[in-house]
């Protein structure tokens, strides 16, 4: 593992960790804590590890686990399936390039712009690549500049994105950030990278909070209702698909939700 991916590992172990309490993992809370959630002893006990070994994980020390030591961790930590997943991708993290940002081929861009309904395409660190006219009817794509055409900064930074998801925007905002965090913890020492947090950091006051948590979610299709400046109240079934071309290119579809007519 390269440091960075050891220093996002001890901070997701630590942060599951503080999470659970006692009674989670059935052990008796007969002593007097004086910080939420499990301490290290208990949690390298239900893991079967030495305690030392555990300190070390959490510390992001350079020590190497097995997989039945991450699954042994996972099953301590009631870890959901994702978060398993986040983890073994974390111990098996090597040497990285330097991140280089994506271009849309030509023949992708041909095929979204055919589409009646919104689409877009993102890179690995989230950045949009292209979208067609549809899609900036609906999120002004456009109006952001070069360096801000990225979904995070897009959805975290402007104040029409507040008003566009209404009611619902600290919800998607807070699940769009435990999406990315997965993404984030391997690229996490790239300049790139840190060089997005800062902008989101300076932009959104809610999202040092949401993203000191340490969630992590996997990226999902569902419903999105939003509140269209001049065509109103629309609702959207979204889902995202890999390019077999490239893999770190993902293409997001919004399909309308129309109104059932009343029977006559």
């Amino acid at each position: 593992m390269i440091e960075n991916s050891r220093s996002q590992l001890g901070d997701f172990l630590r942060s599951r960790r503080e999470k659970l309490q006692p009674q989670d993992v059935g052990l008796t809370d007969g002593r007097r804590r004086r910080t939420a959630g499990l301490r290290r002893e208990e949690v390298a006990e239900l893991a079967g590890i030495s305690v030392d070994w555990y300190v070390r994980l959490e510390q992001g020390r350079s020590v190497n686990p097995s997989i039945s030591t991450i699954n042994a961790l996972a099953r301590a930590l009631k870890l959901s399936k994702v978060e398993h997943l986040h983890i073994k991708n974390l111990t098996r993290s090597g040497e990285r390039r330097g991140f280089q940002p994506e271009s849309i081929p030509h023949s992708l861009q041909r095929m979204i712009d055919a589409m009646k309904q919104p689409a877009y395409v993102t890179g690995q660190r989230w950045d949009l690549l292209g979208w067609n006219k549809a899609a900036n009817d609906l999120f002004a794509f456009d109006q952001l500049a070069g360096d801000e055409r990225n979904t995070l900064i897009s959805m975290l930074t402007r104040p029409s994105a507040r008003k566009l998801f209404g009611a619902a925007w600290a919800d998607q905002a807070k699940r769009l950030v435990a999406e990315f965090r997965a993404t984030h913890d391997l690229w996490a020492d790239d300049p790139a990278f840190r060089d997005l947090l800062q902008r989101v950091r300076k932009g959104c006051p809610e999202f040092s909070v949401w993203w000191k948590t340490h969630d992590i979610r996997r990226t999902a299709a569902g419903i999105k209702r939003l509140h269209h400046p001049k065509k109103g109240v629309l609702s959207f079934e979204h889902a995202s698909f890999q390019s077999n071309d490239d893999p770190s290119l993902r293409v997001v579809i919004y399909t309308l939700i129309r109104p059932r007519r009343p029977n006559t």
